[in-house]
């Protein structure tokens, strides 16, 4: 090897060296200075816990803004009722208090229970993007109103949900004998409605799924019984004329108008409604009353139909 090879390598080797060396110092210094600014911030979210929950709130949210981007959004849990019994059909805006009063009056049921229910049928409709109203008339066909009602196949409370088929939906929510709170099971009712909609794309082949005549021969006329008090309760809330594709979840599955009756309603439907509309009167302090916000809530032979 010559001396010219010989200090060729030697710089090599030193070269090396320094960069090995140099490298080695920034990794421990590094190492360092993150657990300094670790310790530093124990320290700080110790001494400030409204700085730690802020940390906390900020980190949920991007974690479910990332989970949405990459999954879609996702649905929000059934929420437990709060408990609240009636609601004054007087502190209701005036659409949702002519309705409370005409169920009240042709159901024979106190107004107050009724104007809770339908505050809540308006608020949970909104929310899942559900005609209000049509949730009313399925509690019309199913119960009458009545919270503690039962079918001989055990299809239970105002929305006659089977509860031993869906003790899922219930089990959050306090169980089984949370079918007998009007709300929750207001709510639970309108979780099945929803998912028969979606799966059949349509608000006639929903109600006939909801009412386990999917894989029957026809559903005893149920759906015809749901629409017409749906038509009647559209007409009492003074909404004539049905919506155009105001509801993007079955809109998405069917290019005709949803959740909504033919216009033309049956001569003694119409007429009912007519005359019903006329003989309601309420409080002009309705007007000016604000909905109350939601509250964190048949299938008659759903066991039998297999849903």
């Amino acid at each position: 090897m010559t001396a010219s090879s010989a200090t060729w390598l030697s710089g090599v080797h030193t070269f090396a060296t320094d960069v090995i060396t140099g490298f080695l110092a920034i990794v421990r210094n590094s190492f360092a200075l993150v657990g300094l600014l670790v310790i530093f911030s124990s320290a700080t979210l110790v001494a400030r816990p409204d700085l730690r929950q802020t940390g906390e709130e900020r980190l949920i949210s991007w974690l479910q803004a990332r989970q949405e981007a990459l999954l879609g959004p996702t649905e929000p849990p059934l929420a437990p009722s709060d408990g609240t019994l009636a609601v004054n059909p007087k502190d209701l805006p005036k659409e949702q208090a002519k309705v409370a009063y005409w169920l009240s009056k042709k159901y024979k049921v106190a107004p107050e229970p009724v104007g809770l229910l339908v505050a809540e049928a308006y608020a949970t409709g909104t929310r899942v993007q559900l005609d209000p109203t049509l949730i009313l008339a399925i509690m019309a066909v199913e119960s009458s109103f009545n919270p503690f009602a039962q079918s001989a196949v055990g299809a239970q409370g105002l929305m006659q949900v089977m509860t031993r088929v869906h003790t899922d939906k219930y089990e959050p929510l306090g169980g089984k004998l949370a079918a007998f709170d009007p709300v929750t099971n207001l709510r639970v009712g309108v979780k099945v409605l929803t998912d028969c909609i979606s799966r059949t794309g349509s608000v006639e082949g929903g109600l006939v799924c909801y009412v386990g005549a999917s894989q029957l021969d026809n559903d005893g006329g149920y759906a015809s019984k749901v629409l017409a008090e749906h038509t009647r309760l559209r007409q009492i809330a003074g909404q004539r004329k049905a919506p155009v594709s105001p509801f993007p979840l079955l809109a998405q599955r069917k290019p005709e108008p949803v959740l909504m009756v033919p216009t033309t309603a049956t001569p003694a439907a119409s007429t009912e409604a007519t005359e019903a509309v006329k003989a309601i009167e309420v409080p002009e302090a309705t007007e000016a009353k604000a909905t109350p916000p939601a509250t964190a809530s048949s299938e008659k032979v759903a066991l039998l139909s297999g849903l």
